[in-house]
């Protein structure tokens, strides 16, 4: 079932904004039950900060998924949303005083943890509160993803986690910590990846640090593996659920567990992409000496992807029947040159006023929309909403 854009509804609507199909929502989640059940030491937690929207939130609740949460922000979030505390991971490389505060408060599922400074706060504030944090340490692999560098974590070089070298001592630091229970290990090499190679990579990492630790006698409950599954930008509609099973099955067949240890992983942009698409407005269309634009009330403000990664979004016109095309450039109102959505872009032939959908907004769309230029955020829409 691809995304269902009711056109007829969204009359009376300010443009720009998110409009959330539901369906592939649920059919995304129970695709990934599906999987897991396979598994009874398989956990999914959703990543949130791929899409924040409260009643989005609420269908993955309902669906039984944990959350990974990588502020303060967001654990206040998907507990109003209905998430149970105790499946919150709260993971992130600067984690501040009230954050920690809050996540001991509310006795989270764990911390993921990514310094040695880091550890040693967390067992400070929690020695204060009379409380004890259960704790995974992130390490950095050094495991490559083929993916843009702005979204790999997982070389030397990126600021995540804590270098394989030191993984040992600090899992001996904590041990000796009166305040921290110890759990496992966590691993998260980038986003957006599609080629099955780079999780075997992963998995083959995780089992030679796992056998190093044999050798010291150090034992893991949890095998936290991120997420980082990507979805199909370029065929949305072909391909609205991505391959769950291919990707559970790498880590069933590669990844070498001990008796008793559960896995986890923090899938966000797979679960949530492909069931949202940026609604916008044609403004003007320019007819310039070397270029058509069409220029859309929506800027990188609600859509920041294409000027942040390079990225592309299927582009629709959801107004127009006809079946002349022309080739366009697709560009917001943004006084930067950089507020580009698309480029010689194929499309029917467009006039002021039609709707354009942008598809596979569902993840670092809404979330990331600032208001650059003094602009309003973009409302977010479930298709129960209209």
């Amino acid at each position: 079932m691809a995304i269902k854009l009711p056109v007829e509804r969204f009359a009376g609507i300010r443009t720009p904004f998110y409009y959330y199909d539901t369906n592939i929502l649920r059919q995304t989640l129970d695709a990934i039950n599906q999987e897991t059940k396979k598994h009874d030491n398989y956990f999914v937690h959703y990543a949130v900060k791929a899409n924040a929207n409260l009643k989005v939130l609420k269908v993955i609740n309902e669906a039984g998924l944990g959350i990974d949460c990588v502020s303060g922000g967001e654990i206040e979030q998907v507990l109003k949303a209905g998430f149970p505390a105790n499946k919150i991971v709260f993971a992130g490389v600067g984690k501040s005083d009230w954050e920690i505060e809050l996540g001991l408060d509310k006795d989270i599922f764990c911390f993921n943890v990514e310094s040695i400074p880091e550890l040693e706060v967390i067992n400070e504030i929690a020695n204060r509160k009379g409380k004890t944090a259960s704790v995974c340490f992130r390490i950095n692999p050094n495991v490559g993803a083929h993916t843009h560098a702005n979204i790999t974590t997982g070389l030397a070089e990126n600021k995540f986690g804590i270098a394989m070298e030191d993984m040992n001592h600090v899992i001996r630091l904590a041990q000796n910590m009166k305040n921290i229970r110890f759990r496992g290990l966590h691993f998260h090499i980038g986003s957006q990846i599609l080629e099955m190679d780079d999780f075997i990579a992963l998995a083959e990492r995780i089992n030679e640090l796992q056998d190093q630790l044999d050798r010291e006698g150090i034992s893991l409950e949890i095998i936290n593996v991120g997420g980082g599954l990507g979805v199909d930008y370029d065929h949305p509609q072909d391909n609205p659920i991505p391959n769950f099973k291919d990707y559970f099955d790498v880590y069933d067949k590669y990844l070498k567990l001990r008796p008793g240890q559960t896995v986890h992983f923090e899938l966000g942009r797979a679960i949530v992409a492909q069931c949202g698409a940026l609604i916008t407005k044609v403004n003007y269309v320019k007819e310039a000496h070397v270029k058509k634009f069409v220029i859309v009330d929506a800027g990188f403000t609600d859509l920041i992807r294409p000027a942040l990664y390079d990225a592309h979004h299927c582009t629709l016109n959801l107004t127009t029947t006809n079946t002349e095309e022309e080739i366009y450039d697709v560009v917001g109102p943004i006084c930067e040159s950089s507020d580009v959505f698309d480029k010689d872009l194929r499309l029917p032939k467009t006039q002021r006023g039609d709707l354009i959908a942008m598809l596979s907004a569902g993840a670092y769309g809404e979330i990331m929309a600032s208001g650059y230029n003094c602009r309003r955020l973009p409302e977010g829409y479930v298709s129960e909403d209209l």
